[in-house]
């Protein structure tokens, strides 16, 4: 029988949602939730022995004790392959995911699979160190996801040779493999045109990054006149981050009073960024967002006026869609404000 462990978070854990993201890890002998398919898809040839369950809050803020008791749970269950997730469209939980597969692999040599969607946050961190199976956005895609997960999970524990990510529904890794061809690259690209030209399907053998190219916005006519703003995706709040806003994975923005502001003052601010120390912006938060030296500007007249709001997001993590969500959303603000150029500080 192959030993099976599968990680989940607490929703799937069956713990429940938000509220219980701050749960600490925990262990159940058997299947739970998704676990009980991954038994279905084995048909007797192996089961869960343990489900490993974490708050994904709980996670995100204490990773390294959190993945000491997994690890350890790991150790003692010796299992033969451990799948985590899937985590679909969830940056929390897939990057916990992740995190547990590159270290129980790393650890133990133990065989790990886990599924995502595109565009979580988790697929670009570890795609390198991980098979991450392509999912949909949402748990619909559980039905298709885990088979492939398991046949997966099965070829690198028997050590068979692993298929191209098409043929195996996983998301390219990023790593280029030579193989000999029967045919020569030139007679392949030639056929690969063709295809294209007769609107047939076809399959580049190196696919090209998808990159969003951004016009680069016209100088300021008369700085003199300008309003200017202050954007950060560095995570720098009031103390206490009263609007929760993610410290990765950011799914929303605020927005700050400055006004009258001469700086920021360490009492008053704080950076909640998980992707960078903030140890010296947190004793001066000036350092991120210069609010000091740009009233100094302000005050010689070398724009007219600084925007009363200051926007905050994190772009830890964040995925693609999130990004440019909060982006149009902060620009639509902005400009309905008549603001003239933005000064957007990162990390």
């Amino acid at each position: 029988m192959i030993r099976i462990i599968h990680y989940v978070n607490q929703f799937f854990g069956q713990f429940g949602g938000e509220e219980k993201a701050t749960m600490p890890p925990k262990v159940i002998k058997g299947p739970v939730g998704p676990g009980i398919l991954i038994n279905q898809l084995m048909e007797g040839k192996g089961e869960v022995i343990a489900t490993l369950i974490c708050g994904d809050n709980y996670f995100s803020e204490n990773k390294e004790s959190a993945l000491e008791e997994l690890l350890n749970w790991t150790a003692l269950y010796k299992p033969d392959i451990l799948i985590a997730g899937p985590a679909f469209n969830a940056g929390r939980y897939g990057i916990a995911c992740g995190e547990i597969c590159k270290r129980i692999n790393e650890e133990f040599g133990c065989p790990c699979v886990t599924g995502m969607y595109p565009e979580n946050p988790g697929v670009e961190l570890y795609k390198k160190y991980v098979y991450i199976v392509e999912t949909t956005s949402n748990v619909w895609g559980m039905g298709k996801a885990m088979p492939k997960m398991i046949n997966l999970a099965l070829k690198l524990l028997y050590g068979e040779p692993i298929g191209t990510p098409s043929e195996e529904g996983y998301i390219p890794r990023g790593l280029k493999k030579n193989i000999l061809h029967k045919k020569l690259a030139s007679q392949r690209a030639i056929e690969l045109l063709l295809k294209k030209m007769r609107g047939e399907p076809f399959q580049t053998e190196i696919p090209s990054p998808d990159i969003d190219l951004v016009p680069s916005a016209p100088p300021i006519p008369n700085l003199k006149r300008a309003k200017i703003a202050l954007v950060t995706e560095g995570g720098l709040v009031p103390k206490g981050n009263p609007d929760h806003i993610e410290s990765a994975c950011a799914t929303r923005y605020g927005k700050y009073s400055i006004e009258n502001m001469e700086s920021l003052s360490s009492g008053n601010f704080e950076s909640i960024h998980r992707g960078i120390d903030t140890q010296f912006i947190n004793e001066d938060p000036n350092r991120l967002v210069p609010l000091d030296v740009l009233r100094q500007m302000e005050k010689i007249g070398i724009f007219k006026e600084l925007f009363p709001l200051l926007f905050v997001t994190t772009g830890v993590a964040t995925t693609m869609a999130n990004g440019k969500r909060i982006g149009k959303a902060i620009a639509g603000e902005l400009k309905e404000c008549d603001v003239s150029g933005v000064i957007l500080t990162a990390t």
